[in-house]
């Protein structure tokens, strides 16, 4: 079985003994009910990762650090994924998924067909709530490097970003098929996946993203 990993946003040195945030040591503590002297692993983000051994002193955890391991799980092509908010929280598992897919950025798009509706301190939760479960799916799979999870915005604002490699819209009734469509590109290379809330794109999104060069396409 392989040991806990533990996301740690601090600096990470070979041989350092670090103090947990008290969040962490909490969760490694008091819910994973680790003792003293137990193997974990920790990463920050910025690629590989430290075993290392937990250490306890009452309610605070330490770790020790072992030797470096540049070890990745990270995809050959960079993929991102604008996706429609979906009602309720099905926004959490496609956060979730996207992570264990091995996408690098989430960017939630408000489309008008968007049940879920955020604004003000409500979206500031939500955002940073996202945020965790990607830490969390990150911890779970594998991954060394967080995926970046975007504050909402409407796809006419995410348009007018810098393109960025190929950009594919799901739709239904699209004349080309995604795989052959994938099979055709050059790779690896930054591939963006648009797809729709529940309601699917309006006409008038899906005539924005045409006049973008964004090309449609479908699953079956």
């Amino acid at each position: 079985m392989s040991a806990p990993r533990f996301f740690c946003d601090i600096p990470l040195t070979s041989g350092a003994r670090v103090a947990l945030p008290d969040t962490l040591a909490h969760h490694a503590l008091r819910v994973l009910r680790l003792r003293d002297g137990e193997a974990v692993a920790l990463f920050n983000g910025h690629g590989g990762e430290y075993p290392a051994v937990l250490e306890v002193e009452g309610k605070a955890g330490f770790a020790r650090l072992g030797e470096f391991s540049p070890r990745e799980a990270e995809l050959g092509g960079r993929i991102t994924l604008v996706q429609g908010l979906p009602s309720g929280a099905k926004m959490d598992w496609v956060v979730e998924k996207a992570v264990e897919l091995g996408a690098a950025r989430v960017c939630p798009v408000a489309a008008q067909r968007s049940v879920l509706q955020l604004s003000g301190p409500r979206l500031e939760k939500r955002v940073a709530h996202w945020q965790r479960i990607a830490q969390s799916a990150s911890e779970q799979c594998g991954r060394n490097r967080l995926m970046a999870v975007d504050a909402p915005c409407t796809l006419a604002e995410w348009l007018a970003q810098p393109d960025a490699g190929l950009r594919l819209m799901c739709h239904p009734e699209a004349s080309d098929d995604l795989a052959a469509r994938l099979r055709s590109a050059p790779g690896p290379q930054a591939l963006t996946l648009l797809v729709g809330p529940e309601g699917g794109w309006s006409d008038k999104e899906l005539a924005l993203a045409r006049e973008a060069g964004v090309e449609a396409v479908r699953f079956g």
